[in-house]
């Protein structure tokens, strides 16, 4: 393995940043290519068909011209559409991104949890599997929130944030029956980390949030661990579609460690 070796973290958008802040802290002389498609965002919305076909193509492409050598799916959409689909036909360690229930289930004191997904993400069989396995006991309140994924993104080119698409994904959990009961919330999806301080406080006190970032940056140091790192260039943003807005994003995509922006 070559210490240049890049980990190669891929999401819809900006959204894996906030895996990569947790990577960072565990791992911070790793080489990253951060990659986001843009060309493809959203994928709330689309069908299981096209996000397993057009991520196993990103990734196959990714995979032979950077020679990563671990690829992170931060992306819940994603990882619970073609996680399995892209371990078949790649021959690196891939590690994905499930929504967090079995720590909220361990969490939660009054018994009933909130999920805050895309609309993909919380119709999958594999959440419903997640559920019964950990959380049978418990109330688990859906909610697809694909606003949130917007804002996120805006929030990353410095733009405000309205306060109503924060209040309507808050409601859509709270006004469900037993959502005056939720002290817990699942952010399954990896965008909605970075508009934590929003939803906290539309939540009020008393609402914990929980997210797979630390969890998958300790499956990461697992996976690598005995490897040495090295960086031989800087590390750098990788998007699949060129944008007006890159200039926006360049300073916060800086804060991340990720000095330069690319195409695919």
């Amino acid at each position: 393995m070559d210490a240049d070796a890049p980990l190669l973290l891929f999401d819809s958008g900006v959204g894996g940043l906030s895996v990569l802040a947790e990577v960072r802290k565990v791992l911070p002389d790793a080489p990253v290519i951060y990659a986001a498609d843009n060309g493809g965002l959203p994928y709330g919305p689309k069908s299981e068909a096209e996000v397993a076909a057009r991520v196993c193509g990103l990734l196959g492409r990714m995979s032979e011209r950077y020679r990563p050598r671990l690829i992170c799916i931060a992306c819940n959409t994603a990882s619970t559409i073609a996680l399995a689909m892209v371990r078949d036909v790649l021959a690196v360690p891939i590690v994905g991104t499930v929504p967090a229930i079995k720590p909220a289930a361990e969490r939660t004191r009054s018994g009933t949890i909130g999920l805050l997904g895309t609309a993909a993400t919380i119709r999958q069989p594999y959440v419903d599997r997640l559920a019964a396995e950990f959380a049978a006991d418990k109330r688990l309140l859906r909610h697809a929130a694909p606003e949130l994924v917007t804002a996120a993104e805006a929030r990353l080119r410095g733009e405000t944030i309205d306060p109503a698409v924060i209040a309507r994904a808050i409601a859509g959990l709270r006004d469900q029956p037993g959502g005056a009961e939720m002290d817990t919330v699942v952010l399954a999806c990896t965008h909605f980390p970075l508009l934590h301080d929003e939803l906290a406080a539309g939540f009020g006190g008393g609402v914990a949030f929980v997210d797979g970032a630390a969890g998958i940056a300790r499956r990461i140091v697992h996976l690598t661990q005995g490897q040495s790192f090295a960086r031989s260039h800087p590390d750098f943003a990788l998007f699949t579609r060129r944008d007006p807005d890159f200039t926006r994003l360049a300073p916060a995509l800086a804060s991340y460690g990720l000095t330069q922006i690319e195409v695919l």
